[in-house]
């Protein structure tokens, strides 16, 4: 289990055990003399959970078998760990890397790029390249490799990810690299796309205007009980991670409408095949 998940899972519990006692966030912060939004950091995984924030936090729960405690602990000591994505340096989303590692499913919509678990790495590359602020020759090179490193888990038939990805014609359409770097990567989408475990779908422009659609996102849902589903919003400067049962119920009904206006997966195929013959002639 990553550090990400093991920090979930540790605030998972670290509610449950305040709701069980009867306290509310504000009370529980008051008799810490620490802020509120630290409790609520601590119970959605968003920030590191000490041993010691634990024994204080089970002591003011009332929990007294050792046995839970010490679990805990452990936990608490397991999650301040690294993940193997720290090992390249400073990589924008790692929260989101963390999460997508123990994932069971991933269903998104991208209306800017193909999503980064289908990219080849000369389309990834110049994605990467083209981003704002620059970065060097270096973060390039490691925010690359991560990036390929991330696509193990739809290619390892041991612990393949279910994912479910709603593609804008604009996407198919935004020549990144060139013609025949688009060429490659639509074969490549086309490809993945007839996996049993990977469906694409293309929503095209005929599709007319998407009320209630802002942006990118993805939803992530994970085989474990304990872990929730999460939804991820990506921003420039910051990145969104909603948990509560109305953003979820909100984005999965967003979701269905645009699978609803989507073409099917086997029109989807058809549909690229045909975009990619504009991009006929050229060399990748």
């Amino acid at each position: 289990m990553n550090p990400t998940v093991r920090k979930r899972r540790l605030g998972a519990e670290l509610r449950r055990l305040r709701i069980d006692s009867g306290m509310t966030g504000g009370q529980v912060a008051q008799r810490l003399l620490i802020s509120q939004p630290k409790i609520s950091r601590l119970e959605n995984g968003h920030c590191a959970i000490s041993p010691r924030d634990v024994r204080d936090l089970c002591a003011l729960y009332g929990v007294t078998d050792q046995q839970v405690l010490g679990s805990l602990m452990r936990m608490a000591e397991e999650s301040a760990q690294q993940g193997w994505w720290n090992a390249y340096g400073d990589i924008p989303y790692s929260v989101y890397i963390g999460l997508e590692t123990d994932a069971r499913s991933i269903h998104s919509f991208a209306p800017m790029v193909i999503p980064g678990l289908l990219q080849t790495p000369a389309y990834a590359r110049t994605v990467i390249e083209e981003t704002i602020p620059p970065v060097t020759t270096e973060q390039a090179s490691n925010r690359l490799k991560v990036r390929l490193r991330r696509q193990h888990r739809i290619y390892d038939p041991a612990d393949q990810l279910r994912l479910s990805v709603i593609l804008d014609e604009s996407t198919l359409r935004r020549v990144v690299g060139g013609p025949g770097l688009m060429r490659e990567q639509l074969e490549h989408l086309n490809a993945l796309s007839a996996e049993p475990h990977i469906t694409v779908q293309v929503l095209p422009y005929a599709a007319g205007a998407l009320p209630g659609v802002a942006g990118q996102f993805s939803i992530l849902s994970f085989a474990d009980n304990l872990q929730a589903e999460v939804v991820y919003l990506e921003g420039a400067t910051s990145d969104l991670y909603l948990e509560k049962r109305s953003d979820l119920e909100h984005y999965g009904l967003i979701h269905a409408h645009l699978q609803d206006r989507a073409l099917s997966p086997d029109r989807t195929r058809r549909f690229v095949s045909a975009i990619m013959g504009t991009y006929d002639g050229a060399t990748p």
